[in-house]
């Protein structure tokens, strides 16, 4: 608006002086038009016929430079204008960006908070690991210890399975001992009841009992002492 103004003003003036020249020149002419002293009729005519064709001359550069100034006028305004339109341009342009910049400004501000949590949460997670570690290292160690429990464990297992296998071997062998036993003892005892029943007298033979009876008695000695172990197995 004011380079409109401007132009406008310049134009006025421009103008005021063109008419200000023509005023002057037209009174010089009557002025000397007028003076029948200085010059004749001839030659006030001829100077006034040169004055007309210059004031012609005058007046068409007067309107050739009119048409100039307003066509410039017309297109100071018109470039006044898009300058105008530009620099609205410009300022929305402006605007746009300081609000772009207010919402980096703001990001960037929320991701310095977020990487201030991101660090504090990876120093958490580095203790945490940490105390992971030492308990996996402690858990390591109790495992180890349990393996080795279990492998002693194992280790007894298998001398007990062996301990019982030749309880059981011993146990098996027990019992036949003991069946033996009961055979003999069975036996003793068939042995037992015929000694003492009474012996029928022979005849031919009343003298004392021959060798046969005394190789009775000692089997039955023998089979007396073999007893004892049975019956402390049986015990």
């Amino acid at each position: 608006m004011a380079a409109s103004k401007s132009s406008h003003t310049m134009r006025n003036i421009i103008i005021a002086i063109l008419a200000l020249w023509s005023v002057i020149s037209l009174i010089i002419i009557v002025v000397w038009a007028t003076s029948p002293d200085l010059k004749g009729a001839s030659e006030c005519n001829a100077n006034l016929k040169t004055l007309k064709e210059n004031y012609a001359q005058e007046k068409n550069v007067w309107t050739k430079d009119r048409h100039a100034l307003e066509e410039l006028a017309r297109q100071g305004r018109t470039n006044q204008s898009l300058l105008l339109t530009r620099i609205d341009q410009l300022k929305d342009e402006l605007r746009a960006l300081n609000q772009t910049l207010d919402s980096c400004l703001l990001q960037s501000d929320m991701l310095k908070d977020n990487i201030t949590v991101l660090q504090d949460e990876i120093k958490l997670h580095k203790a945490i690991e940490a105390n992971l570690t030492a308990n996996i290292t402690q858990q390591q160690e109790v495992i180890e210890l349990l393996q080795h429990n279990l492998t002693q464990k194992f280790m007894d297992l298998e001398l007990c399975t062996s301990m019982q296998k030749a309880a059981q071997s011993l146990q098996t062998a027990a019992e036949k001992k003991t069946e033996g036993c009961q055979f003999s003892k069975q036996f003793l005892q068939k042995q037992l009841e015929k000694c003492k029943s009474p012996p029928q007298p022979s005849v031919e033979n009343d003298g004392p009992p021959g060798p046969r009876s005394g190789i009775f008695l000692a089997g039955l000695l023998s089979i007396s002492i073999l007893l004892i172990p049975c019956k402390l197995l049986v015990s």
